[in-house]
């Protein structure tokens, strides 16, 4: 295989900025990254992307940035947002990405915490954050902006492009200062923190090394065939260690082309334009595409309508053993390839899907339903299980072993142990060094020969692939004894696109009973066509129409839970649809979108408490976040609606 991978076992190749170098000199003129602006695509070269970090680093190390030091990143995704991770990295210093979506409370814990007097802000918004923390955080003593679009009276703050031309006359004068740095570090330096999403209180700041890094983004080209000049969008958050791995680690390793789109709101658009060969989205993202999928053929033609049915009909019976090499009739293959002509090929192409030769998605569950759609349409979908903590790569599903109940097996040089408990613990290079200013957290989470408590329950079975059933702390028994595992109940019920979000409750209780979250696109979309009116996701969410079509959906579920004898029990019995979205400004989710169960089980206990005792409707009051940062309250009655149970089906044989 050949992947124009550097080896990571020579020292001179073990930093980024050591492998930019190697790139800038084997590779001068090929491409490593692109941007979208004002609608055209710009190309930067290796040797351009060397020659521009050299630039910021030693502009940094003129502004007293020191080995040791942590910069804070925050803003989309940007080529010199990227270059500024490595500019601080030259130096010996440790770039703290952000998400770009914090709320200046929680952008003030990350600086404060990580006790950084350095920050590059994408654009004023980010800015106008960090100006305000800086006067409760008077530690964060520089910040630097990269947009001037808005910045004309923000005097006291210096210019990305000033920075690097305080750098070209400080090169002048020493040429030596940012090559001497980058020559003394070593792989076992701290490279990058990332926060962890938070789930259950305050995130905390894992501390990778550039051995963790380039040994996960070796592992994981190497068990794909990932090779140089694969290209990919790079779309999600810099703070999360998915973009840092694949975006950035294994940009530099193997040789990627990095696309940045020009906003996100031109993502898809962008996405068709580049036609990336290596794909990567969370569960949610999935989701909302087959959301705009659903919807579009529901506004479709009777006869279009009908055939998409019948060839995704074709689909999901014939595209994943395609995908696998299992044997597949000729009545089948000629079927899928008129359906690839009619269907397939122009929907992945409107997906941006066309060319991608393998894809991943992980970050939590994802339904069987949602998995299995893209890989009938021809998609190499995987799933990955990964983590902050193992940067990134656990296991992985092998060509031909896709399975959707699984998420692979473990990359190489990766052990799995499941304890006592069922809990799932990994060994691997890629295993953080600790948790920064919390060594009680790194004990309880990693053990002295490097185990790593993965906190989710899971098993390997007798095909070797590990398979997860849902949070430790989440899965539990209702009364009776029937296992309740939220994420698999939750996720089935995601797959419809009238729903967004959906919270299970059942441990300890007597039945299951969700909260849902309707997707306003979606349902907004089904209720103009059948003439609903509606004047606020508030108000669409209470209308009994409504309740009417999550309720169908709802026994849909029930039905296909009655199939399995061990979940039969674990029927849903009551729901309501919750008066607003949840957000994470509100606490709510993560910055990940993961749920915070607990937080929200407080949050919203009288409804909680109407699902168990037998009321129908309860009254609630919560204080929400607007999008300007302004505080308020959202208030009403919420109705609570029951559902039948279906008898215990027996599976076919």
């Amino acid at each position: 295989m050949t992947t124009g991978m550097a080896d990571s076992g020579t020292e001179a190749r073990d930093t980024f900025p050591k492998l930019l170098a190697e790139r800038a000199r084997t590779g001068a003129n090929r491409p490593a990254y692109r941007e979208k602006e004002y609608g055209i695509w710009q190309t930067y070269s290796w040797s351009h992307v060397a020659a521009q970090v050299r630039l910021l680093a030693a502009g940094l190390a003129d502004l007293g940035f020191r080995r040791g030091d942590r910069l804070i990143v925050v803003g989309d995704n940007r080529p010199r947002l990227y270059w500024s991770m490595c500019a601080a990295q030259s130096l010996g210093g440790v770039p703290v990405p952000v998400y770009q979506d914090s709320v200046a409370d929680e952008l003030a814990y990350v600086v404060e915490h990580g006790g950084a007097r350095f920050a590059l802000a994408e654009n004023q918004e980010q800015v106008d954050k960090l100006l305000a923390i800086q006067k409760k955080v008077p530690s964060l003593g520089v910040i630097i902006y990269d947009d001037p679009r808005g910045m004309r009276h923000y005097d006291q703050l210096q210019s990305y492009a000033e920075v690097q031309e305080r750098g070209a006359k400080l090169l002048a004068a020493a040429p030596d200062t940012v090559s001497a740095e980058v020559a003394k570090g070593r792989g076992s330096d701290e490279a990058i923190m990332l926060y962890t999403s938070g789930t259950t209180g305050r995130p905390k700041g894992a501390i990778l090394s550039y051995d963790n890094l380039v040994w996960a983004a070796t592992a994981g080209a190497e068990f794909d065939g990932l090779k140089e000049g694969d290209e990919l969008l790079s779309y999600l958050p810099m703070a999360w260690v998915g973009d840092h791995i694949f975006s950035y680690a294994q940009g530099y390793v193997v040789g990627l082309v990095v696309n940045c789109p020009e906003s996100v709101a031109t993502v898809m658009t962008d996405l068709r334009e580049i036609g990336p060969t290596y794909y990567f989205a969370p569960p949610r993202v999935l989701e909302n595409l087959i959301t705009q999928v659903t919807i579009r053929m529901e506004d479709a033609g009777l006869l279009k309508r009908r055939m998409f049915q019948f060839f995704m009909t074709v689909a999901r019976r014939v595209g994943p053993a395609l995908l696998d090499g299992r044997p597949v009739s000729p009545l089948d293959r000629l079927l899928y390839a008129l359906g690839n002509l009619l269907i397939y090929g122009p929907l992945k192409n409107t997906l941006g899907m066309s060319r991608v030769r393998v894809a991943y998605t992980a970050g939590e569950a994802v339904g069987p339903e949602i998995f299995n759609f893209y890989r009938a349409l021809g998609v190499n979908m995987k799933q990955l299980y990964g983590q902050t903590e193992a940067s990134v790569f656990v296991t992985i599903h092998p060509n031909g072993e896709v399975y959707p109940d699984t998420v692979g097996k473990p990359v190489s040089q990766v052990e799995l142990r499941i304890a006592d408990s069922g809990e799932v613990l990994y060994r691997s290079p890629g295993v953080f060094k600790e948790y920064f200013k919390n060594p009680e957290a790194t004990n309880d989470t990693k053990t002295a020969d490097g185990w790593v408590h993965t906190g989710d329950a899971g098993y390997l079975d007798d095909r070797g692939h590990l398979r997860i059933i849902d949070r430790a702390k989440d899965v539990g028994k209702l009364n009776d004894g029937t296992l309740f595992a939220p994420k698999f109940i939750e996720n089935k019920l995601k797959f419809f696109p009238h729903i967004n979000e959906v919270v299970a409750f059942g441990h300890g209780r007597d039945y299951v009973a969700v909260f849902v979250n309707i997707d306003m696109i979606a349902v907004g979309d089904w209720a103009e066509r059948r003439n609903v009116a509606y004047a606020s996701y508030q108000e669409l969410a209470s209308r009994p129409e409504v309740y009417d079509l999550i309720q169908g959906e709802i026994e849909q579920v029930n039905h296909d839970l009655a199939a399995d004898p061990r979940m039969a029990g674990a029927q849903i019995r009551r729901f309501l649809v919750l008066h607003k979205a949840l957000e994470a400004d509100d606490g709510e989710l993560t910055r990940t979108n993961k749920v915070r169960r607990g937080f929200i089980g407080e949050r919203y206990k009288p409804l909680v408490d109407a699902l168990y005792d037998g009321s129908r409707t309860a009254h609630i009051k919560v204080d929400v976040t607007f999008e300007d940062g302004r505080k308020g309250a959202i208030e009403g009655d919420v109705t609570v609606r029951d559902v039948a149970p279906h008898a215990t089906l027996k599976k076919a044989s």
